[in-house]
């Protein structure tokens, strides 16, 4: 896993030494990504075109591994992020049409097959996750390639003749062509939602390639995007031809699916482990680790001491059922705290969701031993693991009955009651049945009763219900999380949810973290359950075998049985988070209170002061728990000191 950045400048007067120079400062922006070999560049004087590189050497630790890498021919250059876990399966296909080969790096294996095969035919074998950019020096064609499900990242953007690209918005940045302007539409989407959703950035004029896309930009034409792989048409591919077996059938299919995709992201030229905390996706990928290691796998979990953010027992459990080689830290909240002063650097875009800081702490705790780290992400999207998809199937199987007026009068009256009496009144049941801030799910509820279909999902999943009124300027655009199109396309309102979610959260805001936060310590960090293999399977299968009475991951769960006694994985759902809402009326509220003052909101221009003051008071009060919509504000308040843009 590396940073690659360049630019292709059809106006080119530079010298090959001024363009890799260039090149070479927009990479190293990201040393943090590739700290190994310093940083590569390689240029075309005549075309005008340069590729920065910065290492993280994992496979092929040896020179022959460096990029950017020419293909045999010289014809073609690729610049690469990421691992391409069938590699040597590729190569022996390859056969007598390969060159003698330098090394046994994936990257090798890549630009001769994509120079045989065609860019869109060899892409289409790949099983793994890369952002690259390739250049065919004869045609002069530059192509910017992005994963299936958008585990590396890659922006873009055209700067009058220039167009730039890089792993991070930072090495764009370092480009002399690059205005940075703050997108005021895309900054009202990033309120909703706590990310900037796909293709948009937090800056005009720039753009994510979206997960399973390509980009090609040929001489004297625009840009072209398209997409070579889409969830689109894996939905229509798996409903016409649906999994046909018994859920025992089911379970035995994806054991060894999974079994497969594990073992692939266990080959590496440098030490590994994985993440666990003791859920039912990290568990399962450490169970598959151990059954295909010679011997104990590393491990590692971070806890902490607060009630109701601490899963490191759970983990420490499973770990020892396994037997693998666990290493635990338990984080002060010092520790913690220390973290946010880091985050708009970490993360070079506003990201507001909190549970990033966690993500980073056990990144770093796992670099001190690792290089490689296996990930859980992807179950809960995948096989129907979130709370709100069985909240929304009983809302589902319940609303219908029930008139549309009784469920606003039940509304209001939930709202008669404030959060904290709500509190005082779940205080009196059972502690093992008593939901966590319980008077504000009270009120999320509250918020979607009146709901039908996608208006369900959209209430749940905001954070803040009207943004536009809240950006000074904002006209929160069309994303793939509101486009009314996708009902046509996944009829079935769970199916959908899970849809939406694979398409915008999982890689704008789970794996977006899950990269940043790693990167930012020089990790890779791998996810097996995202293998296309396994996003292919699981939606084939009926929604039954997922989400059946309140009960999710059925048959993921069936696997992880075979391995995991249940007593010790069936609980409730934790978030990996941490207590932002005290932090927030305690330890941290200096610091939030001075980017939160109505004066400095009022002299950025971004944000009207009023609705955020009221939400800001009414949480130091204790009457609602606004952790979350105030996080979001303050993570691009904190963002903008951090990285000044044009307003």
């Amino acid at each position: 896993m590396c940073g690659i950045a360049g630019f292709l400048d059809r106006r080119n007067s530079a010298s090959a030494g001024d363009l890799r120079r260039l090149a070479e400062r927009m990479a190293d922006t990201m040393e943090h990504r590739g700290p190994d070999d310093g940083s590569g560049t390689w240029a075309d004087e005549a075309a005008g075109v340069a590729f920065g590189f910065r290492r993280l050497a994992i496979v092929d630790l040896s020179p022959a591994g460096r990029q950017p890498m020419a293909s045999a021919s010289g014809r073609t250059v690729i610049c690469y992020n990421g691992e391409v876990y069938n590699a040597e399966d590729i190569r022996k296909e390859l056969g007598a049409n390969a060159p003698n080969w330098r090394g046994h790096s994936d990257t090798e294996v890549m630009v001769e097959a994509i120079e045989r095969m065609g860019l869109e035919a060899a892409v289409s074998r790949f099983i793994g996750m890369f952002a690259f950019a390739l250049f065919e020096r004869d045609s002069r064609r530059l192509w910017l390639v992005r994963d299936r499900l958008g585990i590396k990242p890659l922006y873009w953007t055209l700067s009058g003749e220039q167009l730039l690209f890089g792993s991070e918005l930072r090495a764009l940045r370092a480009h002399p062509a690059f205005k940075p302007e703050l997108d005021r539409d895309a900054t009202s989407a990033y309120l909703r939602h706590n990310y900037v959703p796909n293709p948009h950035t937090i800056y005009k004029g720039v753009r994510q390639l979206p997960p399973g896309h390509l980009l090609l930009l040929e001489v004297g034409k625009p840009p072209q995007v398209r997409p070579y792989w889409s969830l689109e048409d894996v939905v229509a591919r798996t409903t016409a031809q649906p999994f046909a077996g018994s859920e025992i059938e089911a379970t035995e299919a994806l054991d060894k699916l999974l079994g497969d995709a594990v073992s692939r992201r266990m080959i590496a030229d440098v030490p590994l482990g994985a993440f666990l905390s003791g859920g039912y996706d990290s568990s399962l990928v450490v169970a598959q680790m151990q059954k295909h290691s010679r011997g104990p796998v590393k491990t590692f979990s971070i806890g902490f001491h607060e009630a109701g953010y601490d899963e490191a027992s759970h983990a420490k459990a499973v770990a020892a059922h396994l037997g693998t080689d666990h290493t635990e830290l338990y984080v002060t909240a010092q520790q913690a705290q220390d973290v946010i002063p880091r985050l708009p650097d970490i993360y070079d875009e506003p990201f507001g969701d909190s549970s990033g800081i966690p993500t980073y702490l056990v990144s770093q705790l796992a670099r001190r031993h690792v290089t490689v780290a296996l990930s859980g992400d992807g179950g809960d999207e995948l096989f129907a693991g979130y709370n709100r998809y069985s909240h929304a199937d009983l809302f589902r199987r319940t609303a219908s009955r029930v008139p549309q007026a009784a469920r606003r009068a039940t509304a209001a009256a939930v709202r008669s009651l404030s959060p904290s009496t709500w509190d005082s009144a779940f205080a009196l049941a059972p502690k093992r049945v008593r939901p966590r801030l319980a008077g504000d799910k009270m009120y999320k509820a509250a918020d979607v009763m009146a709901e039908d279909g996608d208006g369900f999902y959209r209430k749940l999943t905001s954070h803040w219900q009207e943004p536009d009124r809240v950006v000074i300027g904002g006209r929160e655009p069309r994303t793939l999380a509101s486009d009314p199109a996708i009902e046509r396309i996944v009829p079935h309102f769970i199916e959908r949810m899970q849809y939406r979610d694979t398409l915008t959260y999982l890689p704008d805001d789970i794996l977006t973290k899950v990269d940043r936060a790693s990167m930012a310590v020089s990790l890779e960090a791998r996810v097996p359950l995202l293998d296309h293999r396994i996003v292919e399977f699981a939606w084939s299968l009926p929604l039954g075998m997922k989400l059946q009475g309140g009960s999710r991951k059925r048959v993921l769960r069936n696997v992880l049985y075979r391995y995991v006694p249940r007593t010790l994985v069936d609980r409730p759902k934790m978030g990996f988070g941490v207590p932002i809402e005290a932090w927030l009326r305690g330890p941290i509220r200096d610091w939030a209170e001075d980017l939160l003052a109505e004066r400095n909101l009022a002299a950025s221009g971004v944000f009207e002061p009023a609705p955020v003051r009221e939400r800001w008071q009414e949480h130091l009060s204790g009457r609602r728990n606004w952790q979350h919509s105030l996080w979001n504000v303050l993570m691009l308040e904190a963002w903008r000191r951090r990285w000044p843009a044009g307003v």
